[in-house]
């Protein structure tokens, strides 16, 4: 309970904290507050820029004392605003970025602020990487947390596939190093359980083999949607082609040289292509959709780091997202994705995307708190817009998307994907029996549910099943 300013008691965090304290009368503290989406506009009563582990545990047990409610934020990208709090406490790690990598045994040592960019870029000297956020700024751990979903989640599975350890800071400053050797339960938690356990302050990734890379960009107007989705379901072979990650995405095209000047700023349909592999090797793979031949057309070898911000949204958008696993892949599926596409806000910088799974993440179902991760395609509506007026229709256009593939939906989702859906849409995330099994390790780790603004596991869940 509240006993007090939690302003005025600013100044007792401030004392014992290496980093910065930010009240809503401080310098910065608005840019600091900001978060990916713009629609989530909330004002904490304090923003903790820690620095280290101390300071983590500084902050919390300060929000202890306060009853102030806790975010902690990373790389602020989650559509549901989990990173921002009204009249609480931000635990912002941005400060905390270290990556240490050691290419002999091909691992990375990733702080708990760091951001893709800052991992793909320590890693690509080495010639190693994993499977990273398809925007670069998304920070390492949410993403990682949740699943993680990215380019080549067919060649390395999902990012947490390759997590070997955390290191994570409970809401009563205890500090745990969760493995497969200690607190295995959490471990298997933190393998898309997100941050309903703690602080993660350190991460500890495998590495592979990455030494080259290469990028296709393939843009034709939006009214060959049809063939374009039913070459590219013929490309997508299971167990052939997992070195190819990508998508089709409807668009509005973008103001790029290699893009037609009478298709950009207008609605299209694209293929993406993200390759282990030259870019010879590519073209071969992609030859399908070259011989529908594009308006447009980039191919080309590039470093994964640069390959991983090519694609970047901006910052300060409007966001609704969502997204649903598919049983399958029919014609009459491919019809419902292209219609839902051509009604698609446009000119936005709004995007609906086929994503292909199979390959190495339908290995990683039977280890992990995400079980139905066997589903071969992956629609994500991807809302982004400028003015507020628009909010009805770009909500609407998301949901009625979803709703449009709901016939073909196996009833999973992968929860880094969408906001606030509802506690059926989380259980959902897991299935009714990993959900108890996540319930009951929340039980032990954070019984008070401190952690509740990502997509909240309830230890009172647990509570009820025992």
């Amino acid at each position: 309970m509240t006993t007090h300013s939690p302003y005025a008691a600013a100044a007792d965090l401030r004392h014992q904290f290496a980093g910065s304290v930010l009240t809503p009368d401080d310098p910065g503290y608005d840019a600091a507050r900001a978060i990916f989406n713009a629609m989530i506009d909330r004002r904490p009563a304090l923003i903790a820029q820690c620095t280290n582990t101390a300071d983590v545990r500084a902050a919390l047990a300060f929000a202890d004392r306060t009853g102030l409610e806790v975010a902690v934020r990373g790389g602020g990208h989650s559509v549901a605003g989990a990173s921002l709090t009204e009249g609480g406490l931000v635990v912002d790690l941005r400060r905390m970025n270290s990556i240490t990598i050691d290419s002999d045994a091909r691992t990375a040592v990733v702080e708990g602020g760091a951001t893709w960019s800052d991992f793909d870029r320590a890693c690509q000297p080495h010639g190693l990487g994993t499977t990273g956020g398809r925007v670069s700024s998304t920070g390492v751990a949410g993403l990682t947390l949740g699943g993680g979903s990215g380019w080549f989640e067919r060649k390395f599975g999902l990012a947490c596939d390759s997590l070997l350890a955390v290191d994570l800071v409970t809401a009563d400053g205890v500090e745990i190093r969760a493995s497969e050797d200690e607190h295995q339960d959490l471990f298997w938690a933190l393998h898309g359980g997100g941050g309903n356990f703690g602080v993660a302050t350190r991460l500890t990734f495998r590495l592979h083999p990455l030494p080259v890379t290469s990028l296709a960009l393939l843009f034709w107007e939006a009214e060959r949607g049809p063939e374009v989705l039913a070459a590219y379901r013929g490309l997508v072979v299971p167990g052939v082609t997992e070195d190819l990650g990508g998508a089709i995405i409807y668009l509005t095209a973008p103001p790029e040289e290699f893009v037609p000047a009478e298709l950009q700023g207008k609605r299209s349909v694209a293929c993406i292509g993200i390759y282990a592999g030259t870019a010879d090797e590519l073209r071969d793979v992609l030859a399908p959709m070259l011989a529908l031949q594009p308006d447009g057309v980039l191919l080309t070898e590039m470093p994964y780091c640069d390959i991983q911000c090519a694609l970047d949204d901006p910052p300060g958008l409007r966001n609704y997202w969502s997204g649903e696993h598919l049983v399958a892949l029919p014609d009459e599926a491919l019809r419902r994705i292209d219609e839902q596409g051509m009604s698609m806000p446009c000119p936005t910088a709004s995007q609906y995307l086929l994503l292909p799974w199979g390959g190495a993440v339908t290995a990683g179902a039977r280890n992990w708190p995400q079980p139905h991760r066997d589903a071969e395609w992956v629609v994500h509506p991807f809302g982004l817009w400028e003015d507020a007026a628009d909010d009805a229709y770009g909500i609407s256009w998301v949901r009625n998307t979803i709703a449009a593939m709901r016939p073909f939906s196996t009833g999973a989702v992968y929860l880094n994907f969408i906001g606030d859906e509802g506690m059926d849409r989380v259980i959902a995330g897991y299935g009714q029996e990993n959900y108890a099994r996540l319930a009951a390790v929340k039980l032990e780790y954070d019984p008070r549910n401190v952690f509740h603004l990502y997509h909240n596991i309830h230890p009172a869940a647990a509570a009820r099943r025992s």
